[in-house]
């Protein structure tokens, strides 16, 4: 296609308001309309393209093709990433930001990381069964936050611990959405980023401390590119971005007590602790449940895909979830089947939920061994309960971004392991 017909603006229909509409299912509907070649749309008024498959994945992920800064949409940066947050940078300064995160995500970490969300979990399930029914979703949520804050070293009053919870959770719940969700997701992000910057100037002027060692710490210690400890806001943020992905794992806690609700079968061998099948079923989980629909950057230049222009400036999406339910992919792609990964063999450009591959030098997220290893630690605490499902809406609407089931998995009877 020349370039002058590529950046024409009038040349294709703004898909703004049927991504809105349509949700996750709106990339893919593109892909069929496209028969399968690159999708090409505009979207904010941007010539827009679409690729999927783990050759996309390895072209995406490539800095010399597609970059991240000036990229992410104004409304996705105030909610859930932050202004000044790693994601938003490219080179050597976001491999250096990116180092800070990359070394707290050691075996031991993770380790204690989900250790610490399974002892929250207990005590909460003490709880739970004083109470006729819980909403599993919220409840998890509640779990997630005592657990972070307590492994970053981020001090957390009790009484505040509902109301962070919730904080948390609407940044991911409105940042791709217009409406009452998306701003309340933007006070909440103000709201917490003012209070983790805070604690960052508390502990620089020593009217508090993070303790040695810890993520906080190293969030404080860290020096940029240039050299500089980061600035308060920007640390405020970064703390933020430890704390927010990991309650964000309650999405896909609630969609493991769907899943063996739907498929009891897969409830014994999690009952019995078996670590190689939770590990299968939470990479399930993630491959076959909605989360993020796609992620976007722009062409650093002129490029060239499989014969395809793509013109400099231009938006470049990656299907996430398309190509998590692509069946030149997956066998039987709508189907769950956590075996699919017993073997433990996954490559980083096929499976893509949280981003492709090396989080260590790309933008895949660097927190991805954190929700593989909490999410099998629930699902197994999860399957060892005892409860009831009573009637609730169970559906899981597409056009809803991020999704999960619309009830948030209610609970009744529920009744900790004999």
């Amino acid at each position: 296609m020349p370039l002058s017909d590529a950046l024409n603006p009038s040349r294709f229909t703004d898909d703004t308001v049927p991504l809105l509409v349509k949700g996750y299912a709106w990339l893919p509907d593109r892909r069929r309309r496209a028969q399968g070649a690159m999708v090409r749309t505009r979207l904010l008024a941007r010539p827009t393209v679409a690729l999927r498959g783990p050759e996309a994945a390895r072209f995406f992920y490539d800095e010399a093709h597609v970059r991240r800064h000036g990229a992410i949409p104004e409304p996705v940066q105030s909610t859930l990433f932050g202004h000044g947050a790693v994601h938003d940078l490219d080179g050597a300064a976001h491999r250096v930001r990116k180092s800070l995160f990359t070394s707290l995500m050691t075996a031991d970490r993770v380790t204690a990381l989900a250790d610490g969300a399974a002892s929250a979990w207990d005590r909460a399930v003490q709880e739970w069964a004083e109470q006729p029914r819980i909403v599993l979703f919220d409840e998890a949520a509640r779990v997630l936050t005592a657990a972070v804050y307590d492994w970053t070293g981020v001090p957390l009053d009790p009484a505040d611990l509902d109301g962070t919870a919730q904080d948390l959770v609407a940044m991911v719940d409105g940042f791709a959405t217009p409406g009452p969700r998306h701003w309340r997701a933007r006070r909440t992000r103000t709201r917490q980023e003012r209070r983790t910057a805070a604690f960052v100037a508390e502990v620089r002027r020593g009217a508090a401390k993070a303790p040695a060692d810890s993520p906080a710490d190293a969030v404080l210690r860290h020096h940029g590119v240039d050299g500089e400890a980061l600035d308060t806001h920007t640390a405020g943020v970064e703390l933020l971005n430890l704390l927010r992905p990991t309650v964000a794992v309650s999405w896909f806690v609630a969609y493991a007590a769907h899943a063996l609700h739907r498929w009891p079968e897969h409830r014994a061998r999690l009952r019995d602790g078996d670590g190689g099948f939770a590990t299968a079923f939470a990479h399930e989980i993630r491959r076959f449940y909605p989360f993020a629909p796609f992620v976007g950057g722009r062409a650093v230049r002129d490029l060239d895909w499989q014969g395809e222009h793509i013109p400099a400036g231009a938006t470049v999406l990656l299907d996430v979830y398309g190509q998590n339910h692509d069946p030149a992919l997956w066998d039987r792609p709508y189907a769950f089947r956590p075996q699919r990964f017993a073997d433990g063999g996954i490559d980083p450009f096929t499976l893509i939920p949280q981003g492709g591959g090396d989080p260590g030098a790309g933008h895949r997220c660097p927190g991805e061994d954190i929700t593989v290893a909490v999410l099998r630690t629930l699902a197994i605490r999860l399957a060892r309960l005892d409860y009831r499902v009573p009637e609730q809406n169970l559906a899981i609407p597409l056009h809803r971004i991020p999704s999960r089931p619309l009830s948030g998995m209610v609970l009744a009877d529920v009744r900790a392991p004999g």
